[in-house]
């Protein structure tokens, strides 16, 4: 998988890198795929760079900072540009060390207004060649009209001593983390640094995406410690993804970890069942009950619970089966319930999910017997490759939870209301396959003798 994929760069776009741990070689990077994909980059940055890091670019124009020069500036990257698909901005270079100022943060919506709409790509600080830091009181410089916010840490860095050999301001990061100098450099400690408004956070414009990039896992051979940090990342708000990445090798993506959440089908009528399934009596409460209990011991972010027919008591129903320690329990009601099918319900709990989900698993109100590992194999499968669907398969069949990722959703939402979502793969095709050892992934509760016979297999 591309790294540009990974983090969803769709041009044009201003993206901003920062922290430690290899942001030139990842802005590099990014910048190449995309030129590759046929697209126009101007890498810049608001800090310093290397004279070695200004050989990588193939072009690079000398922007002053006074702005009356900025026109001419701007009609060099322009002429540049229209030579070179890849230019980089850079401001003074001093005669003596060779190394370059950053362009003034006023001049990045310039480079935005370039011909051909060119991505903008920039360091926003520095990081001393360490692979872990903390922002000082002048940095980072991220402008305002930034949409995707790159925070970048050295996989290297976990299991070392808290000291300045491997941490730019060490003393910060002790105080962000709440930790003593020297004390282990642990995946709790960085979460807690790259979670933190002074830390990872700070200066992020409110409207910009955050994903987090865990750079160098090349070097690891037990991926653990980063898995966990990526865990603990992605349940901070304001992160919307997790990158496990390896940027200056030919695989640069190895896993992309991203909020996922729950949609329960919960708003029909049950019409072949002759009243609500959803509120049919089940060990420990009901059938929604059940589904509702088993998807909160799965690693998702939230449980949309999508309401129709019997609201109230179907509301009741989930909340009596809610473990306050799971994820939370979210409630979005489906008015057309009465004329609308599957596809409406879920696009109603589409709309219930904030833009740090990148993923959403869908499930049956009558599928008691989902299997948490179940859910947690298509959560991975998901994580490793980021198709747009996975679903699971029990000797060739599809069954459910299927998982759909945050790139389709503007097809779900333009499915028909009375559609069901599987009609999607007319449009993307088939969706990757996770062959399963049970056929629980087949077993909705659509008819009494189906539900009966269920049942039945649950008294002792």
């Amino acid at each position: 998988m591309l790294l540009s994929t990974a983090l969803r760069l769709a041009p044009p776009q201003v993206v901003a890198l920062v922290g430690g741990g290899g942001k030139t070689t990842a802005m590099f990077r990014l910048a190449a795929e995309l030129v590759a994909a046929g697209g126009r980059v101007v890498t810049t940055t608001t800090t310093r760079i290397f004279a070695a890091q200004i050989a990588l670019a193939p072009r690079h124009v000398v922007v002053p900072a006074a702005p009356a020069a900025w026109p001419a500036a701007l009609a060099q990257l322009a002429a540049a540009l229209a030579e070179s698909p890849h230019v980089l901005a850079i401001g003074a270079v001093e005669p003596e060390s060779g190394k370059a100022l950053g362009v003034p943060p006023e001049f990045i919506p310039h480079l935005r207004a370039l011909p051909g709409g060119p991505t903008v790509l920039l360091e926003a600080d520095g990081s001393r060649m360490r692979p872990f830091k903390a922002p000082g009181r002048h940095e980072p410089v991220i402008p305002p009209e930034t949409t995707l916010v790159i925070p970048i840490v050295g996989a290297d860095v976990l299991g070392a001593p808290l000291d300045d050999r491997r941490v730019h301001r060490p003393e910060l990061v002790a105080q962000l983390a709440g930790v003593r100098l020297g004390a282990t450099v642990t995946p709790e400690l960085v979460a807690a640094v790259l979670a933190h408004p002074q830390g990872g956070l700070k200066g992020v414009p409110p409207a910009a995406r955050v994903v987090v990039l865990v750079n160098k896992v090349e070097r690891l051979e037990d991926l653990s410690p980063v898995r966990d940090l990526a865990a603990r990342l992605i349940a901070a708000p304001a992160i919307s993804g997790v990158v496990l990445g390896a940027a200056a090798t030919g695989a640069p993506v190895r896993e992309v970890w991203g909020g996922v959440a729950a949609v329960v089908l919960a708003a029909g009528r049950s019409t072949r069942m002759g009243r609500p399934k959803q509120l049919l009596p089940w060990p420990g409460g009901t059938l929604l009950g059940a589904v509702v209990r088993r998807l909160q011991a799965c690693p998702l972010s939230r449980v949309v619970v999508v309401t129709g027919h019997e609201q109230a008591a179907v509301t009741a129903a989930a909340q009596a089966a809610a473990d306050p320690a799971g994820p939370p329990l979210v409630f979005a009601h489906n008015s057309d319930y009465a004329v609308s099918e599957m596809a409406r319900s879920l696009q109603v709990g589409l709309a219930a999910l904030p833009a740090t989900d990148q993923a959403v698993l869908v499930a049956l109100a009558d599928q008691p017997h989902l299997e948490a590992r179940i859910v947690a194999h298509i959560v991975a499968r998901w994580q490793a490759a980021r198709p747009p669907a996975v679903a699971p398969f029990f000797n060739g069949r599809r069954g459910h939870p299927m998982l759909f990722d945050r790139a389709v959703f503007p097809r779900l939402n333009q499915l028909p209301p009375d559609a069901n979502p599987r009609q999607l793969f007319q449009q993307i095709g088939p969706p990757e396959a996770v062959a399963v050892d049970t056929d629980a992934i087949l077993r909705d509760l659509d008819t009494p003798e189906a539900y009966a016979a269920a049942l039945a297999e649950q008294t002792p």
